[in-house]
């Protein structure tokens, strides 16, 4: 009889140690670049509260692919207009130590040397195709790393409130709106 069974390597202390380290390590070597590089002290961009410059392709890149479905495609640059407000407003209001984590979290986004092995998109997110943003999101969503996992959670609902925060969002899904009182 044949042997089916696929030997498949087992994940031991040592590996564990092994890939917590170098995580850690890599992390650590980009807040330490973005922090030296001023990335993560810049200042907001006129008209917004939080948003950064260097925030800004992520977003423009992320948003359409996330609302991809919801909002019809020549409606797009006023729901990504309007989604950027909103999201705006939304992290203006976050704990200071939730939008602490969340700027870290757009930091590494927006990196060069942490974005393409995390992401998978080496090239500037302004070159990135809808299918490469899509496979970023993918990626993290279904990563073993649970830090992965919850970045890609926080983006989904970071846009998503934003987004179906909106009174134009509403028609889509079928709310009529709050009750007038």
């Amino acid at each position: 009889m044949h042997n089916a069974t696929i030997d498949l390597p087992q994940l031991s202390r040592r590996s564990l140690l092994k890939v917590s380290l170098l995580g850690s390590a890599l992390l650590a070597g980009a807040g330490l670049t973005a922090s030296l590089s001023g990335c993560s002290a810049s200042m907001p961009l006129a008209g917004f509260a939080v948003i950064r410059a260097s925030d800004l392709p992520f977003l423009h890149a992320l948003i359409p692919v996330m609302l991809e479905g919801a909002v019809p495609p020549q409606q797009m640059p006023q729901a990504l207009a309007g989604t950027l407000e909103s999201l705006d407003y939304s992290l203006d209001h976050l704990s200071p130590e939730m939008l602490k984590l969340t700027v870290q979290l757009f930091d590494v986004l927006a990196l060069p040397l942490t974005r393409g092995p995390l992401t998978g998109v080496w090239g500037s997110w302004q070159n990135a195709s809808t299918s490469e943003v899509r496979a970023f999101l993918e990626r993290w969503q279904h990563s073993s790393i649970g830090l992965l996992q919850m970045g890609h959670a926080s983006l989904l609902q970071l846009v998503m409130m934003s987004w179906y925060g909106r009174a134009e969002s509403w028609a889509h899904c079928g709310y009529p709106g709050p009750p007038t009182v």
